[in-house]
């Protein structure tokens, strides 16, 4: 069995019937929508044209939103329905990062995900969903998908149908009859301006330049709901806090099995550094949360999603914190004089390197599951990570081996790090930015970095502070002084900071309805 909506866009009147019954069945707050009407206008008055389209969650047979949930807060019920459990939900907005069609919120009375659940409740009482009760034209049709007896089935089997966005590979169950493709097509119709009756949103109206559209028809949106970016200030400086604690022991724990060096800075401040940035990692994913409460629910093994990257991921910052928290415990022991734990350190260098390596680049794969998002899912992400944790992790030890001195040849052995975490990075940044994409979304998102509203901040920001930061470790790499090591370090954490903003930012800006 197999749920499923069919839209004749034929008969749609745009009356917006089936967006009033939606919000007053389920109580939705005013300015949020599970089901609206999307209106698209082509042409020159007079000769224009208005194309319609009802929009809402597509009930994906491979629904990534449900994958992507940590605490199973979004299940498939065995009739085909992709439903929710606002008791569940954190509030991460990894579904909204998901759904490639924008048809999640965050709703601002239970500030929990919600969307189209098909009106659940109401099917389990045998009655149809209240937006197809009230379409005055019959247009949105319901039913079994997999029974070819239904009504739903056999009016599929003889019209040509469409759905928005299959290259995604996520089997929608929603089908569109009479719809035009400047409709289903997100990037096909700019924002012009303003809508009919509202402003647009800011998000829309900043990024309409960025889409290609249609010179011909001059299709453009005239009422849309605004979506503006799930993830923000507090997500990209994760990414940078993350990896410095990543780096930072990934780094120490390199240079401890291939020197003989073992000053305070390999084996207390270095660790130290770790725990430190992992705590304020912590902090900002849970002040992220909408419900930072319900952060405990991470820890229940019972209600994680083991197919969740955002789950996984939580184990995998608790095992970097676990080895970062003993190697600074055995780092302190030996400073203090309680015990030689030398030794111990050097054993625990070994598993702090993928400890290390899988705290920082978890996130590749979490970014994956973001389905929606496409320039977040480059093939090399994962080794990008790890580059970029190299590359301010030995940066934070360079500017603390001011303080902390170590032996001149590991102050050279951290700027010769610095310099090929930064070569790493900025080579694997030009094959994300500057070569072909699998699709226009991507293509889109890239372009505003590199050429678009971003450039200024990519081009002096990012890659500016990066090269002029490898070339000053340079000159501390060749004898130039502690100094030189120290505004290297300073130099590179802006550069990682404004790279990823530009990366989250630019990833969410490409319009999915």
């Amino acid at each position: 069995m197999r749920y499923g909506f069919a839209i004749d866009q034929r008969t749609c009147i745009g009356c917006h019937a089936c967006t009033v019954a939606c919000k007053t069945e389920h109580d939705i707050p005013v300015g949020q929508f599970r089901t609206w009407v999307k209106y698209v206008d082509k042409g020159e008055y007079p000769t224009t044209t208005r194309e319609m389209g009802v929009m809402r969650c597509n009930h994906c047979t491979d629904a990534p939103c449900v994958t992507g949930c940590p605490t199973q807060a979004l299940f498939i019920r065995p009739d085909g329905i992709v439903d929710f459990d606002n008791a569940l939900c954190i509030g991460c907005k990894m579904c909204m990062q998901a759904c490639p069609y924008d048809a999640i919120y965050i709703d601002d009375n239970t500030h929990t995900a919600a969307k189209c659940n098909f009106c659940a409740h109401r099917i389990d009482q045998g009655l149809e969903p209240a937006c197809v009760q009230v379409c005055p034209t019959e247009s949105i049709w319901m039913g079994d998908i997999d029974d070819p007896t239904s009504g739903i089935s056999k009016f599929l089997s003889i019209e040509p149908i469409n759905v928005r966005t299959p290259e995604q590979g996520t089997r929608p169950n929603v089908y569109y009859v009479g719809a035009d493709q400047s409709v289903l097509d997100p990037l096909a119709a700019p924002v012009d301006g303003t809508y009919l009756w509202a402003d647009a949103d800011p998000l829309r109206l900043a990024t309409a330049a960025e889409l290609p559209g249609d010179p011909l028809t001059r299709a453009r949106t005239t009422l849309n709901t605004a979506h503006p970016h799930a993830w923000g200030w507090r997500v990209w400086t994760y990414l940078w806090t993350k990896s410095i604690s990543a780096g930072a022991l990934l780094v120490a724990a390199l240079l401890i099995l291939t020197t003989a060096d073992r000053s305070d800075l390999f084996t207390v401040v270095a660790p130290f550094i770790s725990v430190l940035f992992l705590f304020l990692t912590a902090v900002l994913l849970v002040w992220d949360l909408k419900q930072p409460k319900r952060f405990i629910f991470l820890l229940n093994p019972f209600m994680l999603n083991r197919r969740s990257w955002l789950a996984i991921g939580g184990i995998f910052l608790g095992l970097l914190g676990a080895v970062s928290g003993l190697w600074f415990l055995a780092g302190a022991a030996d400073v203090l004089g309680l015990a030689n734990t030398i030794g111990a350190i050097d054993w625990l260098a070994w598993p702090a390197i993928p400890a290390a390596a899988m705290g920082a680049g978890y996130t590749a794969f979490l970014f994956g599951q973001a389905e929606g998002r496409d320039l977040w899912q480059s093939p090399v992400l994962f080794w990008h990570l790890q580059a970029q944790a190299v590359m301010v992790g030995s940066g934070a030890l360079l500017i603390l081996a001011a303080v902390f001195t170590p032996e001149s040849s590991s102050i050279t052995w951290l700027a010769w790090a610095l310099v090929a975490g930064v070569i790493a990075h900025l080579l694997i940044t030009a094959v994300e930015y500057g070569g072909k994409h699998p699709t226009r979304n991507a293509s889109i998102a890239a372009h505003a970095i590199t050429h678009g509203r971003y450039a200024r901040t990519f081009w002096l920001g990012s890659v500016g502070l990066s090269l002029l930061g490898a070339a000053v470790a340079v000159g501390a790499a060749l004898g130039g002084g502690i100094w030189l090591g120290v505004i290297a370090g300073l130099l590179v954490q802006p550069a990682l900071f404004l790279h990823e903003k530009i990366f989250v930012m630019a990833g969410q800006d490409p319009p999915l309805s």
